[in-house]
């Protein structure tokens, strides 16, 4: 029986935003009619997930447990199904569906064993009583997720803020509402998640300022564009709830004088232009030593003229089509910008509806826009350095501070050129784009507010440090 067929309409109380379709943006088809969440709604939700919440954190962590395992299962047992989603509405090709559910499943199984884990400390006292901290957890907890990795993006703030006690409100992109919103809280149901937890509130961005403004939503874990992410960041300081932002990127891949170059384009190829570049830790500033530069340039060409651009759910190929004709647009005014102040187009930048080439772009500077800016696209702009200092002074330019890659023969000579860089996330000998659910995941700068996602972080994320004390019989004062 399909998992999200009963859910694709409505669950819950109807809401009242009105109706959109979901696109495959490969075809332009309407694969189904979504109902849209209104300001009105997020306040409706936000009381039912505070009145179940209640219940759920006096819950044993056991039983709260058995449902993120479930949930994980269920990720596994309904993959094809899933898939298809993925696939269809997100673009992606399979392998990076087969992906984001591999790691949907793993964020499930991690905040099963995070339920047991919000222990605390007991504090030494002047006073004659028990002092001690222990975790709470935070209450109703909005999520915020965008379209280009829609099931991991809000799974891994989903899973563990239920497993630690707390209700959640998810809006998901309306692009990608079903694979990042109701596909959750299709798996959720099933779980056996008690009703009224987990509501999905698909809709604009009125519908997201409801969400960090409504006074029953205590913590907000919001993933999307920097500049979007200042707007919640300000709007929830001034609601005075905590913002956990995970925003843009233009990571740099740092390739050193002794790199292997077939191995390093390797990595920029994949870091470059999977999943059409829509990836916040993409590799979009390749950093090349100036005697590498020319054959790293010539060898991530002719890659990038190999790869096949078409309909992931219905050829075989490397790359589907961009999310939408905005963000097609939004690409190649940023690559036709950039050859007109100079940048050579090496590779690519053609594009046939929204299928984009992979494009190369060499003889890039500060100015360039492609290389300045986040493209968000399939676009590799590389540029030459002389000296190590310079390549730190090139990769730690800019506002952004996501990720890194850096490639050498030597990886204590890359670690110790990681540690002069500051990003969130370093890899040595590897490509930008990776996640773990075990790992800590943020930026920093204009990339976020650090690492909020992922293990330990996520139990300073979603639940409360509360101090507590504990006398045999009431002290005395002196009034």
């Amino acid at each position: 029986m399909p998992l999200l067929e009963p859910m694709l309409w409505q669950d819950g109380p109807t809401l009242t935003g009105g109706a959109a379709p979901v696109v495959e943006p490969a075809t332009g088809r309407t694969l189904a009619t979504l109902a849209l969440a209104a300001p009105a709604d997020v306040a409706e939700s936000a009381v039912r997930a505070r009145a179940a919440q209640e219940a759920w954190a006096r819950s044993g962590h056991m039983e709260r447990a058995a449902v993120l395992r479930r949930a994980g299962d269920l990720f596994a047992a309904h993959a094809g199904e899933l898939r298809d989603w993925l696939v269809r509405e997100s673009g992606s090709i399979p392998g990076k569906a087969d992906f984001e559910l591999h790691v949907a499943a793993q964020e499930c199984y991690e905040a099963a064993a995070l339920a047991s884990r919000p222990a605390g400390q007991v504090l030494p006292s002047e006073a004659p009583r028990l002092s001690f901290t222990r975790r709470v957890p935070a209450g109703v907890v909005g999520v915020v997720a965008p379209f280009n990795a829609p099931l991991i993006l809000s799974i891994r703030s989903v899973a563990p803020a239920l497993a630690l006690g707390n209700a959640v409100l998810l809006k998901p992109d309306r692009r990608t509402a079903v694979c990042g919103g109701l596909a959750l809280a299709a798996v959720f149901a099933a779980a056996g998640l008690p009703a009224g937890l987990l509501h999905v509130l698909p809709g604009g961005a009125e519908t997201g300022a409801a969400l960090v403004a409504d006074p029953l939503v205590r913590v907000v874990s919001f993933t999307g564009s920097t500049a979007s992410g200042r707007i919640v960041g300000e709007l929830a300081g001034r609601h005075l709830k905590r913002a956990h932002l995970e925003l843009g990127g233009n990571s740099a891949l740092v390739v050193l004088k002794d790199a292997d170059v077939e191995a390093a384009v390797a990595q920029a190829s994949w870091g470059s232009f999977f999943h059409q570049g829509q990836i916040c830790m993409t590799a979009g500033r390749h950093l090349v030593h100036a005697s590498l530069y020319d054959e790293y340039v010539e060898r991530l060409a002719v890659r990038a003229e190999a790869l096949a651009v078409g309909d992931p759910y219905r050829e075989r190929v490397h790359l589907g089509p961009l999310i939408d004709r905005g963000q097609l647009e939004r690409v190649r005014s940023l690559v036709e910008a950039s050859t007109e102040r100079g940048a050579k187009l090496v590779a690519g930048g053609t594009y046939e509806d929204l299928f984009y080439r992979p494009t190369v772009l060499a003889g890039v500077a500060d100015d360039t826009p492609a290389y300045a800016q986040e493209v968000f696209g399939p676009v590799a702009p590389v540029r030459s350095f002389a000296t190590e200092d310079e390549a730190v002074a090139l990769a730690s330019a800019g506002p952004y501070g996501l990720s890194l890659g850096i490639v050498t023969r030597d990886a204590g000579r890359g670690l110790e050129l990681a540690e002069r860089i500051p990003t969130g996330i370093a890899h040595v000998n590897d490509q930008t784009v990776n996640d773990e659910a075990v790992a800590p995941f943020g930026g920093v700068g204009a990339s976020g507010t650090g690492a909020r996602f992922g293990g330990e972080a996520n139990l300073d994320a979603f639940t409360e440090l509360r101090w507590t004390t504990v006398r045999s019989t009431p002290p005395g004062h002196p009034f």
